[in-house]
C-alpha cells in the first residue's frame, strides 16, 4: 500500500456556501468582468456587479414562484451563459441544482426528476420541453417547467419583482458548507445512474485548492476561459466554478462544432477541455497540411516539437541543433497553431480520459502546454493535475492539495479529502459500498511515483482475462488506436479469449478527406468500406501503434471496423461519451465471435 498527501492551500468557510462568491466578487471586483454572453454573434463583458444583480433577479423568481430552501431544481441546456446564471439563482434562492444533460431521452429524464423529486426544472428548447412533458404525469413533484429560449429569465424577473433583496440574502446565507448543492447523476455505464451529492465544501475545496495551485492561470484582469463542456457534467462545473472564484472572465459556448471560430473570438488565456478536442486539433492541422502538399513539413515540425518537449525533462535540456529547428518550425507552424486555439493562451487543462504521452508532448513542444489530470463526479471533477511549474507528461498529476491518494494492495486508487461527494441520493447501500473505511473507493487501477504523481493504467471492472490468465486493462491501448485521426471509437475484446481483438468505428468527419485522398468514390460511408483493404490497412497502422505500448500478450492481434457508429442515440455511449460495454458487446456479439473463428 502505498499513498501522497499535499497540504491543503485553501481553507472551506464553515458557515459559506458558493453564492459567497458572486457577492464577493461584485464588493471587491465591482467593474470586473467575470463573464460574457454572446449577443448577436459578438461577445459582451458582464461585469461583476451586474451579473450579481442578474442572479437576484432570478432569485426572486424562484422565490416567488414557492421554490423552497433545500428543494431540487433541474437544469436541462446546453452550456450558455443563462446556465450559469441561474445554477447561482437556484443556490441564491437556498435550492439544490440538478443538472440533466440535453440529450437525455424522455425516460432518463423521468428517471433525474423523480429519483431527484425536483419540484421545478428549467429547459431550453423546445424538444428538451416535449421530452419534460412527455413524463409530466408521472412526476407529481413537478410544479414548474420555464424554457429559456421562451424566456425563462424574464419571466423569473418578472415573478420576482415583489420579493425583496433583502429575502433572496436571506434565502442564500441558509445554505452551510456541508449542504447540498447539486446533484449530479453519474453517466450510468451500466445500470440506473446514481446522483451524487456534492456539497458546498466540495466546491470550495475543489475549485479552491485548484486556483490557488495554478495562480498563475488565474489572474483577475487577465486570464479568461471558454466553457465548451457540457455543464451537466462534474468537469464542466468545474470549469463554471474555478473562474468565478479567482475571478476571471469565463465565456459559455454550446457545443464544440465552431469551437476554432469561437476560440478566435474569444481569444482565452486557458482552455479546458477532453482529449478528443486536442486530438481534433491536432488531426485536422495535420490533415489540412497534407490537403496543401505541407504534410512532410508538418510531421517534420511534430517530431521536432515532441524531441523537444522531451529534451526539456533531461538535465542538459534541448540541444543547440534542436533549439535552432524548434525556432524554424515555431514560425512555420507551431505560431499557426497557436492562433487556432485563440492565440493568447499558453496551458490547457485536460481531464475525462487518458491525453496521451505523445500528444502531451507535442502541445507542450509547440507553446500550448495541456496539463493532464483525473477524476470522478464523486471527487467533484479533479482529484489530481500536474501542477503548472511541475508537469510530469504521461501521468495525471499529484493529488489535490489538502487530499490523499492511496494505492491498495490490489492496486485500486482510494481517495479522502474534503472535494468528496457526500452521498449517493437515495441509495445508503451503494454509498457504503463506495466510501468503505472513510475511503472513496474509485474503481480505477493506478500507481503512485516516488513524487505522488499518479498514472491510472485501467479500471478494476473492465480488466480482461484471457484465455491464458493475462490480465488486460484495455483504456491503455484503446486509448492509443483511438488517438489515429480515422478512429472515432476502440472496444477491446478478449476475456475468456485466447487472444485479444477490437471493434473499431470509423471517425466520418475524417473519412470524408481520407476517401478523397485516396480515390474512393464521393460520399463513402464506414458502411462502404469497411472491407476496403486500404482503410484496413490504415487501422492496422493505429493498431499497430497502441500494440507499441503493451506487451505481446495484451496486443490487439484481431480487429473488425464496424459500419456504424457507438453514439449515445444509439445507446452504446453514456453522455458523457464512455462506452457502455455490456451493450457493445451485446449488439455485436456476431462481430465479436467472427473475430476468433478458424
Amino acid at each position: 500500500m502505498r499513498e501522497f498527501s499535499l497540504p491543503a492551500l485553501y481553507e472551506v468557510p464553515a458557515d459559506g456556501n458558493l453564492t459567497d462568491i458572486v457577492r464577493r466578487n461584485a464588493a471587491q471586483h465591482p467593474e470586473v468582468a467575470v463573464i460574457a454572453r454572446k449577443s448577436g454573434g459578438v461577445w459582451q463583458d458582464v461585469t461583476a456587479r451586474a451579473f450579481l444583480a442578474e442572479v437576484r433577479a432570478a432569485a426572486k423568481g424562484l422565490v416567488a414562484a414557492g421554490i423552497q430552501p433545500g428543494d431540487r431544481v433541474a437544469l436541462m441546456s446546453r452550456t450558455r451563459y443563462e446556465w450559469t446564471l441561474l445554477d447561482f439563482a437556484i443556490w441564491s434562492a437556498g435550492a439544490v441544482t440538478v443538472p440533466v444533460y440535453e440529450t437525455s431521452s424522455p425516460e432518463q429524464v423521468e428517471w433525474i426528476l423523480g429519483d431527484s423529486g425536483a419540484t421545478a426544472c428549467v429547459v431550453e428548447l423546445d424538444a428538451h420541453a416535449a421530452a419534460v412533458e412527455s413524463v409530466r404525469e408521472r412526476l407529481p413533484a413537478l410544479k414548474h417547467v420555464w424554457q429559456i429560449e421562451a424566456g425563462a429569465v424574464e419571466e423569473l424577473g418578472r415573478l420576482g419583482q415583489d420579493v425583496t433583496d433583502a429575502t433572496v440574502e436571506e434565502r442564500g446565507s441558509i445554505a452551510r458548507a456541508d449542504d447540498p448543492a447539486t446533484i449530479v447523476y453519474t453517466s450510468g455505464t451500466t445500470g440506473r445512474p446514481k446522483g451524487c451529492v456534492l456539497t458546498h465544501r466540495s466546491f470550495f475545496a475543489e475549485c479552491g485548492n485548484i486556483v490557488e495551485r495554478l495562480r498563475p492561470l488565474f489572474r483577475t484582469g487577465e486570464c479568461s476561459v471558454l466553457l465548451f463542456l457540457p455543464l451537466a457534467h462534474v468537469f464542466g462545473r468545474l470549469v463554471q466554478i474555478a473562474p468565478m472564484m479567482a475571478p476571471i472572465k469565463l465565456g459559455c459556448v454550446p457545443d464544440i462544432k465552431n469551437l476554432t471560430d469561437e476560440l478566435a473570438a474569444f481569444r482565452p488565456t486557458l482552455v479546458l477541455g477532453v482529449p478528443r478536442v486536442f486530438e481534433k486539433v491536432y488531426n485536422s492541422a495535420r490533415a489540412k497540411a497534407q490537403a496543401d502538399g505541407k504534410g512532410k513539413i508538418f510531421d517534420r515540425a511534430a517530431d521536432t516539437a515532441i524531441a523537444y518537449s522531451k529534451a526539456l525533462d533531461t538535465p542538459s535540456g534541448p540541444s543547440f541543433g534542436l533549439k535552432i529547428r524548434h525556432k524554424v518550425f515555431d514560425k512555420l507552424v507551431y505560431g499557426k497553431l497557436r492562433a487556432v486555439l485563440g492565440g493568447r493562451g499558453e496551458y490547457a487543462i485536460s481531464g475525462g480520459a487518458p491525453l496521451g504521452e505523445r500528444l502531451g508532448h507535442f502541445f507542450r513542444g509547440i507553446g500550448f502546454t495541456v496539463l493532464e489530470g483525473y477524476g470522478l463526479t464523486e471527487s467533484c471533477a479533479a482529484t489530481a493535475f500536474n501542477p503548472w511549474d511541475r508537469q510530469k507528461i504521461g501521468t495525471v498529476g499529484q493529488p489535490l492539495p489538502g487530499s490523499v491518494i492511496r494505492i491498495a494492495d490490489d492496486g485500486e486508487v482510494l481517495l479522502h479529502g474534503e472535494h468528496l461527494f457526500k452521498e449517493y441520493w437515495n441509495n445508503p447501500a451503494a454509498t457504503a459500498e463506495a466510501l468503505a473505511d472513510g475511503w472513496f473507493h474509485t474503481g480505477d487501477i493506478g500507481t503512485l511515483d516516488e513524487d505522488g504523481y499518479l498514472e491510472i493504467t485501467g479500471r478494476k471492472k473492465e480488466l480482461i482475462v484471457t484465455a491464458g490468465g493475462k490480465n488486460v486493462a484495455p483504456a491503455v491501448i484503446e486509448d492509443r488506436i483511438r488517438a489515429h485521426a480515422l478512429v472515432a471509437e476502440c472496444m477491446v475484446v478478449g476475456d475468456g479469449r485466447p487472444f485479444v481483438g477490437a471493434l473499431v468505428t470509423i471517425d466520418e468527419e475524417f473519412l470524408g478527406r481520407w476517401a478523397a485522398e485516396h480515390g474512393k468514390p464521393a460520399g463513402s460511408t464506414a458502411a462502404s468500406l469497411c472491407e476496403d483493404p486500404e482503410l484496413i490497412a490504415a487501422i492496422q497502422s493505429a493498431v499497430d501503434d497502441g500494440n507499441a505500448a503493451v506487451s505481446k500478450a495484451e496486443s490487439v492481434r484481431k480487429f473488425r471496423i464496424l459500419p456504424t457508429q457507438f453514439t449515445e442515440e444509439s445507446g452504446h455511449l453514456t453522455p458523457s461519451l464512455k462506452l457502455k460495454r455490456n451493450v457493445v458487446a451485446k449488439d455485436f456479439a456476431h462481430e465479436i465471435e467472427a473475430l476468433y473463428r478458424k
